[in-house]
């Protein structure tokens, strides 16, 4: 479905997207994770064909985005984080008159748009004027506009900028009901639980380059570090320190209150860990719950990027 080749994007000696390859099939919920500048907005802007690549090129349903960019239009819906709209125009003009754009015939555009307000929850706003929608209503009517000539892909760069959190509850909500339509969805956000609820897979650019993707899951199994469990115990807690301190994959115990929260290194497989537990309890240490600290997005992303700049 998207098939991105070396895509580079160099202005002078500054590279603003450095040899990004990425493919993503059909059907695909891909969230693009950086800090401002790390590169999200320029690689949407070349998917879009807004933008030329310095080098390399990438292909929507087969169509390069450099030789055949007209094609390419017709298969993508855009949603920039910043757009314009006809202030005065009303809601079921605005769309009118992109889906004219699209050479979608009268006719068809009378039964689509009510179709598309429904969709982004703006029906009751049909008939007024677009410079007295609020910003998340705006918003979702970009999306809408998006959407008018029912495009395979879509591009939505920070879908949920600027709203407030009802708002972003409502686009997300929308976004997970065009996922279920088979739309293949590129988004990138700064909201990254709300990524992890919505997407297949995950990228993280920083300065120019995906330094890591796939799912949550597999992108924390990319860092290299430990994972913490905390063990509550009913009563023996020195006891139970001391037995666990004698495994050579735990580096370090805390106790706080009637727990212990281990530090155990990520070379450790899941099976060790089983073992080391069923262990205890055979021992007779009075275990009664065992719990991971499982890492956000925010701290997946916050240990990938850490020490990114770094030569």
């Amino acid at each position: 479905m998207i098939e991105i080749r070396d895509l580079t994007k160099k202005y002078g000696s500054f590279t603003a997207l450095d040899h990004l390859n990425l493919t993503l099939t059909e059907g695909t919920v891909f969230g693009f994770v950086g800090a401002n500048g790390a590169g999200k907005s320029t690689t949407f802007s070349i998917l879009a064909t807004l933008l030329s690549p310095t080098t390399g090129d990438a292909f929507i349903n087969g169509k390069s985005i450099i030789k055949e960019p007209t094609e390419v239009r017709k298969q993508i819906g855009y949603m920039p984080d910043f757009f314009g709209v006809y202030d005065q125009l009303k809601v079921d003009e605005y769309l009118d008159f992109y889906g004219a754009s699209y050479g979608i015939p009268s006719a068809e555009r009378k039964l689509l748009i009510p179709q598309l307000l429904e969709l982004v929850n703006l029906t009751t706003k049909r008939y007024e004027y677009v410079d007295l929608l609020s910003r998340g209503m705006k918003q979702r009517l970009c999306l809408a506009r998006a959407l008018i000539h029912d495009p395979n892909v879509l591009i939505l760069d920070e879908p949920a900028s600027g709203l407030d959190p009802r708002a972003r509850v409502e686009m997300r909500d929308i976004l997970r009901h065009l996922k279920t339509m088979g739309k293949t969805i590129l988004i990138s956000s700064h909201i990254l639980p709300e990524l992890a609820e919505m997407c297949d897979e995950i990228g993280v650019i920083d300065n120019g380059k995906l330094i890591a993707h796939g799912n949550v899951a597999a992108i924390q199994a990319q860092l290299q570090g430990e994972k913490r469990i905390a063990i509550k115990v009913t009563e023996k807690l020195v006891e139970v320190r001391a037995f666990l301190e004698e495994d050579p994959l735990i580096s370090a115990i805390d106790v706080v209150e009637n727990r212990l929260e281990i530090v155990f290194n990520y070379r450790g497989t899941d099976a060790e860990q089983v073992a080391l537990l069923k262990k205890a309890v055979m021992a007779d240490l009075p275990i009664y719950a065992v719990s991971e600290e499982e890492k956000d997005l925010e701290d997946v992303f916050m240990a990938i990027t850490k020490g990114a700049d770094s030569p």
